[in-house]
């Protein structure tokens, strides 16, 4: 079993922005049939900084704690700033992740650009962007308990 630090497990246990946002102007959602981690991340946009976002995720407890810190580092953030968040640095925001848990990051900081993309999208007038499925997230356990 990996071993977490205690922002992980605070993540974890204390998931910040749970939830969605009704009239959220982009929504990114990202999930991996293979595993079964999905994430959805909702935000809202005035002024092109991001007023509110919030979570809804189905995975393992590294993946719910990620959600959490990437809606913590991009609320009041313009979107610039909100699409330089990488999964290095969600990991080092979380104090490390177990090397095997590392891909959970990278599901949320990629579900947070999806919500972007989603919105750039709405907004040229070209629709939603949609569900991706990753097929090259290798996950090794299913919704490991903690």
């Amino acid at each position: 079993m990996p071993i977490y630090s205690e922002k992980v497990m605070d993540h974890f246990e204390h998931p910040r922005n749970v939830g969605e946002i009704a009239d959220a102007n982009g929504v990114g959602e990202l999930g991996n049939p293979t595993c079964g981690d999905i994430m959805k991340i909702y935000i809202k946009v005035k002024d092109e900084k991001i007023q509110d976002v919030k979570f809804k995720t189905f995975g393992c407890g590294a993946a719910i704690a990620t959600s959490s810190m990437v809606t913590e580092l991009v609320k009041g953030r313009t979107l610039d700033e909100a699409e330089s968040i990488s999964n290095a640095v969600v990991a080092e925001a979380l104090d490390g992740l177990p090397p095997v848990k590392m891909h959970c990051s990278n599901l949320a900081a990629d579900a947070l650009h999806l919500a972007i993309e989603d919105y750039k999208s709405r907004k040229a007038g070209k629709g939603p962007v949609g569900k991706v499925d990753t097929g090259d997230h290798d996950h090794d356990e299913v919704l490991e308990a903690l």
